[in-house]
Order: structure tokens, then sequence, then C-alpha cells
């Protein structure tokens, strides 16, 4: 793949590659650091990509893998609190927006392959497009999710 081909490839899902990030940090920094980072990792792999599946899948697929390392590296290292001045300049305090905050942070307490599954069913990706990224069948995807379902009703 050429710089350009690249390139163009990256302007044309940068949103799935964003979203995915976005789904394992709120953090705006870490988010960049993950963006970037998952746009080297594609850069590295462009060249063993043979087209046997759909681009958007590769794409999904090695975006999600460098969020659920990254995340697991997170997990293992002393956690830090960052001072707070207990002030959001960007709080949202509609309804709605409440709510939405409700369940990022319940889906941000899921296992990062659950959380995987869970953002590319929000995604509106088929249980087949669901099964090819994370490996597994479509009949298991169906069977995670509502289980993980389950989950998020019962957390508090």
């Amino acid at each position: 793949m050429t710089e350009h081909e690249f390139e163009k490839m990256v302007l044309e899902h940068k949103g799935t590659i964003y979203t995915v990030c976005y789904m394992f940090s709120t953090d705006k920094d870490e988010v960049a650091d993950l963006f970037q980072e998952t746009l080297i990792n594609l850069w590295k792999g462009s060249n063993s990509f043979r087209g046997d599946a759909d681009i958007n899948t590769w794409i999904w697929k090695v975006s999600l893998n460098t969020c659920i390392s990254h995340d697991r590296k997170q997990r293992r290292r002393v956690r830090t609190e960052p001072l707070s001045l207990n002030i959001n300049l960007f709080e949202d305090t509609d309804e709605g927006s409440r709510q939405a905050g409700l369940l990022r942070q319940r889906i941000s307490k899921l296992g990062p392959f659950d959380r995987a599954i869970v953002l590319l069913w929000l995604e509106n990706l088929s249980y087949e497009e669901i099964g090819q990224i994370v490996g597994i069948s479509p009949q298991n995807v169906s069977v995670r999710l509502v289980r993980i379902k389950e989950q998020l009703k019962k957390m508090q």
C-alpha cells in the first residue's frame, strides 16, 4: 500500500478508529495516543493486508486489538489519581446526555472483549461482522450480547 493509499484509507475510516479509541478512554490525550498507535499498527500491517477480508473489518480488528492491548498494559500499571477541580466545563446537563454518560460508564466496567462486542453492536454491525472481527461465531456473539446486556442491567 502506498503512502497516498494509506492516507486515503485513514481519511475514509478515521471515524471508526476514533470510535474504538474513545470507547477505551475518555481522556483526550490518551485517545489521541491510542489513535496514533492504531495508525502505526495499520501502517505496519498494510503490506500484509491481502484483501481476503473487507478493509473495514481489518481496520476494526487492528483498532480493537491495539486498544485492548493498551488496556491490558494499563491495568497492570499502578493507578494514580489525577488532581481534580471537581468542575467539568464540558458536562452536558440534559437527561439524554446523562443517560448516555451512565451507559458509557457501565460499559467501561466490562472486560475489553465484552466492551469490543458492545461497541461493534452499537455501531450496527451484523453478528456475522462482529464475529469476524473478534474471532467468534455469530451465534456466540448473540449469546455474549444477551449476557452483557444482563450484566449492564445489574450494574449500579
